[in-house]
């Protein structure tokens, strides 16, 4: 008796221990994504309390927002001096109390560069309150005209002190009846409450900051993307390269692509496509899939590189890209109309680079290396 008491003690302990350390259940695809990423800790029990400290009476250390007021509009990261405009944008911002709303009229914009063989352009504008991108505007298609006149009004319903933590931006666009759109040029508007009291329409007048002109002597690669949300699956299909640079001394080349998931300067998956030998306009039709939960798809870039396979020595970059939300230009318009269009493929030419955009964050142990180095070689 007594040693069947002992042993049902045991295993009632037992029991309990096994039910302490079960763990909650995580989608297998993505136990890897999440396991890259660095854990946040949840504190809710614990009780901290503010001390009040004894600090002498200086100025040193304190921030004076006086000395930023000329810093509050930001066209990009790029410096001054790389920065090439391509026309000008006059608009107004509003508050309306009454119904908690940003109104922007957009007037009109001048001095537009020309994008078709017509000697001309037919432009329109996409007007984004950020970071939240579930709200969106578009003006009318202007046909053939350098110096369209809009005068079109939108509303974004948001609470005014929201807005310290959002910022404009407009996107100009050529439109194309048979092609994708050409993108012009972006303005882009910080410090909403900071540079004026908006509860008195203010007119702006800002130049449009060019999009970033690809050279094409490295070659150009086409991509699609298609993302299934509910999945949480990414899927990147290689399509074709085209004019790659000769890399070999017979005049062409044995290209790969390799592609890198980076995600809070981590690098969470690569994957890359077989060598397609002795070409310089190679065809793919390869698709690589990702893991990527619907949580982090404004957290990720995709880094692309495209190398020449040498069967002796090292092999050697052709030239790369990047896509994904934080990027600027023809990288963040493709991965945001391919979130606008889920489980439908969205296909892009992309001109291939020497180096990474500036604020690709890549992998800390890697940032040293020269080109896309979270791609390791083949």
């Amino acid at each position: 008796m007594l040693i069947d008491l002992f042993a049902g003690d045991i295993r009632s302990k037992f029991e309990i221990v096994l039910r302490q350390t079960t763990l909650p259940i995580v989608p297998d695809r993505h136990q890897t994504f999440q396991r890259q990423l660095s854990h946040r800790l949840d504190l809710p029990s614990i009780q901290f309390s503010i001390c009040s400290l004894e600090r002498a009476d200086s100025s040193i250390g304190l921030i004076k927002p006086e000395l930023y007021k000329n810093e509050l509009v930001r066209q990009s990261s790029t410096d001054s001096a790389e920065l090439e405009f391509c026309g000008k944008l006059h608009f107004a911002l509003k508050y309306d109390q009454e119904v908690e709303a940003l109104i922007v009229k957009i007037f009109e914009a001048r001095d537009l560069p020309i994008k078709d063989m017509s000697g001309s352009s037919d432009p329109y504008i996409k007007v984004f309150l950020l970071p939240d991108r579930k709200k969106k505007f578009q003006t009318k298609v202007h046909r053939k005209n350098l110096n369209p006149v809009f005068n079109e009004t939108f509303l974004f319903s948001v609470p005014y002190e929201e807005l310290r933590q959002r910022y404009l931006q407009f996107s100009v666009y050529d439109f194309d009846r048979f092609s994708r759109h050409d993108l012009i040029g972006h303005v882009v508007l910080k410090g909403l409450l900071e540079s004026a009291d908006l509860h008195q329409e203010i007119e702006y007048t800002m130049n449009i900051l060019a999009a970033p002109q690809e050279k094409k002597d490295l070659g150009e690669l086409m991509l699609s993307l298609c993302y299934l949300p509910t999945a949480g699956r990414l899927t990147v299909t290689v399509i074709k390269g085209r004019n790659l640079k000769a890399m070999d001394i017979n005049g062409s080349s044995d290209p790969y692509v390799k592609i890198c998931l980076i995600c809070q300067g981590k690098r969470i998956k690569k994957k890359k496509t077989t060598v397609k030998k002795n070409t310089l306009c190679p065809v793919y039709n390869e698709a690589l899939v990702f893991d990527l939960p619907a949580d982090n798809v404004f957290d990720v870039t995709l880094v692309v590189k495209v190398m020449d396979y040498d069967r002796i020595g090292p092999n050697e970059l052709i030239g790369c890209t990047a896509i994904g939300a934080a990027l600027i230009g023809i990288g963040r318009d493709h991965w945001l109309e391919m979130l606008d269009n889920p489980r439908k493929p969205v296909a892009q030419w992309y001109p291939l680079n020497k180096s990474p955009p500036a604020n690709v964050t890549l992998p800390v142990n890697e940032q040293q290396n020269v080109g896309l180095s979270c791609l390791n070689g083949r």
